[in-house]
Order: C-alpha cells, then structure tokens, then sequence
C-alpha cells in the first residue's frame, strides 16, 4: 500500500473516458476496475483501521429523547409548558408541553452508558458503540436533511458519502458492485436516489441498488423478463460468447485502447453479476441459527432484518460501502407512518420502527463481532435531524422536526466502543457542547478507511470540491480507539 499520497484530477481523464459508458453495469465495471488498478492505492493516506463501512439510516428523524439522549430534567418538567412566553416556533407547531421520553432509560454495559427501553438487544451492544449526541442538522426539512447527512449538502447534486468513498478507494471485487443500496421495502427515501447518487462524479460511483425482496430479480433488468422464452441460460451464455469472440478481434487491431478494454469489462461484469448477485441475496445457505438473530421469517422485523443480514454477506465479499434503509418516504400511514416522522403518536410509530431497527442493527454487529469482521468494518446509524422535547400542539401525543439535536452512533472499524461526544442542553432542545455536523461525521468515518477528507477532491464548477465542504472542524480524534 501506498501512504501520504494525494488524489488529484490526473486521474480525471481515465475515469471522464469511462464514465462516458453511462453507469449501470458499465459503472460496476468502472468501480472495480479502478479499485485494484489506481484508486485503492493511491487515495490512502495513512494506515486505515476500517476496509468498508456499513451505513444504516433512518430517514423521518428518530427523537433522540427516547432513544440515546437521557433527559432526566425533561422528565422531571412533563406536563409544564416548553415556551410559557409563547415566543418560540417549531417546524409545523407552537410548542406544547413538555414531554420526557416515552420510555424509560436505564445504563447498560461497563461503560454505563444510558439507553431507552426501546432498544433491548441493541443495549447488549453498548460497549461497541460510540455515540454522538450533539449533532445537528442546518435543515428540518426532510428531503434536504437527508441530502445533508449523506452528501454533506442540503442541496441536491453533491455526491453521496459511499460514492466518494468508492471513488477514492474502489472495491475489493470483480463480481460485485463497490457500493450497494438496500432501500427499504415499502420504497424509497425522502429525496430516494439522490441520497446515493454520483454528483458531480463519475456517473459510475452511483450505488447500485439491490431489492432485497426479489431473489430472481435483485438487479433491474439484470436477467431477460420471463416471457422472453428466446432466451435462456445457455442462449445468453453463446451470445455472450459470441459477443466476446467480435470483441477479441476488434480489440487485436487497437491495443492500448483502455476505453475499448473498460467497455468489453462492462459487459464481462454484467455477466458475472447474474451469477454472483442471485448467489449474495440468496439467504437459504445461512445456518437456522444466523436466521434466528436476523429474525428474517418474522413479519415486522424481517425484512429489515434480511437487508442487515444482506449487508453482511456483500461486505464479507469485497463490497466497499453499504447503505441500509430503515424507513421510506412519508406516503399514506396505514397502521402507522412509514417512517420515523411521529408528528401525531410517537408511541405508535417509534414503537415499530424502535423494535426494527433494535433486531436488525443488533444482530449486525453481533454477527459481525462473531466472524472477527467488527474491527475491520465501520457501522454508522443516523438520521436527518431529531424530535423536540415538547409535544406537537398542547394535547399531542407526537413530537415536531428538531433541527437542533439528535444523535449518531457509529461502531468497529477504528471506533472506540463505550463512549459519548458532545451533548445536549437539560431538554435536549439543542446541541450545547462539541456541536457535531455531518462534516465531522464524514471526515471521521473518511479517516478510518485511510483517507485525508482534505485532500481527498474533486475539480468541479471551479473548485476543488470534497464531501465535508470547507466548514467542519475535521476528525473527532476523541471517537477512535
């Protein structure tokens, strides 16, 4: 491995050529390609302690007062009004009363650290963990805030965290994509393909989304449709063959033309992809016991369960960056809000999702410690904002956008376990010390793969963009073992 050395835009002209292919399989091939032949070794800067990063995200705002951020004196003042002047204005209402949390907190593990009854299994994961209680977000407007959290901007157009971390270090496989989309089966995010998109990058550092309900079919239009009945396994297989013959030929009169080599690579990695992506979301050859601590037969927690299980099985195979979704867009809420948005019955919605998300990101990291894979793979778990400490309205039983506070937690890869950073106010109304963003939170998870979040660039309108902006405070040092 090379140390010290910096990305530039001289790596510009090969990967313009290639990102002219237009994405899709032809950028799967790109990632890989890159990976092993100039990005992995030249964008380290220093050793890393994480290989891949695992991202779960939570879209909606999770309320940070009854999940991670112990309030003792909001539950002391619960039933006494938040803003007795009348002065103050949340997102979508006047404020109510106060509110503690909807479920008690106790303190777990040995480093007795406090978390709610909400999370029982993921309490037993508490000394891995690493908590960021004094984030914040400039936006309360979900689509923008989830623009933030992922590409460091509320704007759209940037590119995402994964897409920047592919394009500096690539991926470890020839058979998989770098970076990898499970959304969340009721859809997509607010804001949905953005949040993983390219920017201003190469097309082909999108992610690659994987439906994880979908043996057959887990990549759009990766196999022919059904009633195409021209075509099989074996047809595929001779055109194929038959395609790779011309290409030989037409590529024996023109060697050194790496844009020719990179478009036979496209269509070489699309016909890996039908071997190797039914292979990765096929979960039958698990053990029953791995089944169980996904709990992927369970109706509610399954299915996030099987996108945690999933993430797993394409990091153990090369896979760079992983993104999980825990939650979709705000549509129409049957029995309760497809999201973590509880603006009318927090205790309806966050009771779901709570429980989702407690199974799933668990049984992740307990899986992960098992197969010696923790220490090598940054967990990152966040949001786009969190919930105000008061109701919504003066009877509510819900709780409004805050913009203000929320929490992070991160775990493996170079973290130090058993710790908190910043805080909140007594309410958890605002971030009061070590006021964290998502630039910090990048620039840290950045460090852990090897890469200076300054210098890893990109020239685009002008300027030498990155994915942390030129606000942050850099790296939280106080987060890494």
């Amino acid at each position: 491995m090379l140390y010290g050395s910096k990305l530039s835009t001289s790596h510009l002209s090969r990967r313009e050529a290639l990102a002219r292919l237009g994405g899709g399989f032809g950028g799967m091939a790109l990632a890989s390609l890159l990976g092993r032949a100039e990005a992995s070794g030249s964008a380290l800067h220093h050793r890393p302690s994480a290989k891949r990063v695992i991202q779960i995200f939570c879209p909606g705002g999770m309320s940070h007062v009854d999940t991670f951020d112990y309030k003792p004196e909001l539950a002391r003042r619960t039933g006494k009004p938040f803003d007795p002047e009348g002065k103050l204005q949340f997102f979508a209402s006047k404020p109510g009363n106060c509110q503690g949390s909807y479920y008690p907190f106790r303190q777990h593990g040995e480093s007795g650290l406090w978390m709610s009854a909400l999370f029982p299994k993921l309490a037993t994961c508490i000394d891995d963990m690493a908590f960021i209680y004094s984030m914040q977000s400039k936006t309360a407007l979900h689509g923008p805030g989830c623009f933030m959290m992922n590409t460091g901007q509320t704007l759209p157009g940037y590119p995402s965290m994964g897409a920047w971390v592919t394009y500096g270090l690539g991926c470890e496989t020839e058979n998989l994509p770098a970076f990898v989309v499970l959304p969340d089966p009721r859809g997509l995010p607010p804001g949905g393909p953005i949040n993983w998109g390219a920017g201003f990058l190469p097309a082909v550092h999108q992610a690659t989304t994987l439906d994880v309900g979908n043996a057959d079919q887990p990549i759009a239009d990766l196999f022919p449709p059904k009633d195409f009945a021209q075509l099989d396994r074996q047809t595929d297989r001779e055109s194929l063959d038959f395609l790779q013959t011309l290409n030989a030929n037409h590529r024996r009169h023109r060697e050194g033309n790496s844009e020719l080599d990179a478009r036979i690579a496209a269509y070489e990695m699309a016909a890996r992809l039908q071997l190797s992506a039914p292979e990765v979301t096929d979960l039958r050859g698990e053990t029953e016991l791995t089944r169980r601590l996904y709990a992927v037969e369970d109706e509610e927690a399954g299915p996030f369960g099987r996108q945690c299980l999933l993430a797993r099985r394409l990091v153990e195979r090369g896979v760079r960056f992983v993104q999980i979704y825990c939650g979709a867009e705000n549509t129409t809420a049957k029995k309760i809000r497809p999201n973590w948005d509880s603006h009318e019955d927090l205790i309806r919605d966050h009771g779901y999702w709570g429980a989702v998300l407690d199974s799933g990101a668990a049984a992740l990291l307990q899986d992960l410690k098992i197969r010696g894979m923790l220490e090598d793979t940054l967990v990152i778990c966040t949001t786009e904002f969190g919930r105000q400490p008061a109701t919504q309205g003066a009877v509510g039983k819900g709780r409004d956008h805050n913009a203000g506070a929320f929490t992070a937690w991160m775990a493996g890869g170079g973290i130090k376990g058993g710790i908190g950073y910043g805080s909140t106010d007594e309410l958890g109304f605002k971030a009061a010390e070590k006021i964290t963003h998502s630039y910090e939170l990048h620039a840290t998870a950045l460090h852990l793969l090897g890469i200076n979040h300054q210098t890893l660039t990109y020239y685009h309108n002008g300027l030498e963009q990155r994915l942390t902006g030129l606000e942050g405070k850099g790296v939280i040092r106080e987060l890494i073992a």
